[in-house]
């Protein structure tokens, strides 16, 4: 399993900061027309991937609050993605007996998560933030144990809330590869939502084609951060899964799943995969 060094080709890792208290709250803002993490680099060395337009970011919410996962409820959201969503225009089931589907209509995939899990509606965004400012995001996501850990901000004194795994999918328009995407996309998520700070040791696999059990052929890699400095009863270390595909408009999509790793009800590895084979493409009725 190699170690960290991702992003821009010539990117490097510059001289260490000085120790800043992370962001690990998750934000999460249900919006008409989903925002957007543009391309720029996070630090020299995590280089994110461009995902929607400037036009979309404009019809966000203002501020999405601090203190998440919290999102307006919906019938897609308390229904759990079982059943077929009208205001998607799909039709969607789960392949797996009892399981939850989740559908993104945005980027044309459906996937089926464990009854336990949280299902929020197709149009709400997942976002990471550091410093206040959003870095990485996903839409269509769903959660395990969607309120885990619970933790007050002494420096802003906003309570925030994180999850113990979450998934969803998102935009990679600025990847040259499916595999580049992979990668980089399982990096980036075990940092924004793991070790902004950068004090544990991050590892990645070498990407893999990947073809799901019903129809999504891509690239899949995974990625860990261990030894992460615990600053909050809410730190640990994590990992993430990462599929990425060709999306129905020509342009790059990846799925990901991140959790928290080495805690009590860590979600295992098994059956991330079998989430993972339920990857399918999203058949519009509309």
């Amino acid at each position: 399993m190699p170690t960290q060094a991702w992003g821009g080709p010539a990117a490097q890792p510059g001289p260490p900061e000085p120790p800043r208290k992370k962001n690990r709250t998750a934000v999460i803002a249900v919006v008409a027309a989903v925002a957007v993490v543009a391309a720029a680099g996070v630090t020299a060395v995590f280089v994110l991937n461009k995902d929607d337009s400037k036009k979309d970011e404009a019809k966000t919410d203002k501020k999405p609050s601090a203190t998440a996962p919290s999102s307006a409820s919906s019938p897609a959201q308390d229904g759990g993605g079982d059943e077929d969503n009208p205001r998607a225009g799909v039709t969607a089931k789960p392949v797996v007996p009892g399981w939850k589907t989740v559908v993104n209509p945005k980027r044309h995939d459906a996937f089926d998560v464990p009854a336990g899990w949280y299902v929020a509606s197709p149009d709400t965004l997942s976002s990471y933030s550091k410093d206040g400012k959003p870095i990485i995001s996903m839409t269509g996501p769903a959660y395990y144990k969607k309120e885990n850990c619970t933790v007050k901000d002494k420096k802003t004194g906003l309570t925030g809330s994180s999850p113990l795994a979450g998934t969803g999918t998102k935009g990679a328009q600025g990847a040259k590869t499916q595999a580049e995407a992979a990668k980089n996309e399982a990096l980036n998520w075990v940092y924004a939502v793991f070790d902004q700070e950068k004090t544990g040791t991050f590892k990645y696999t070498k990407p893999k084609k990947f073809t799901s059990d019903h129809g999504i052929t891509g690239y899949s890699s995974s990625a860990t951060v261990t030894g992460v400095k615990k600053t909050d009863k809410c730190s640990s270390d994590g990992k993430s899964f990462t599929v990425t595909y060709t999306d129905i408009n020509g342009d790059f999509a990846t799925w990901v799943l991140y959790a928290a790793k080495g805690v009590k009800d860590e979600v295992p590895d098994e059956t991330i995969k079998k989430i993972m084979s339920t990857l399918r493409p999203l058949k519009s009725t509309s």
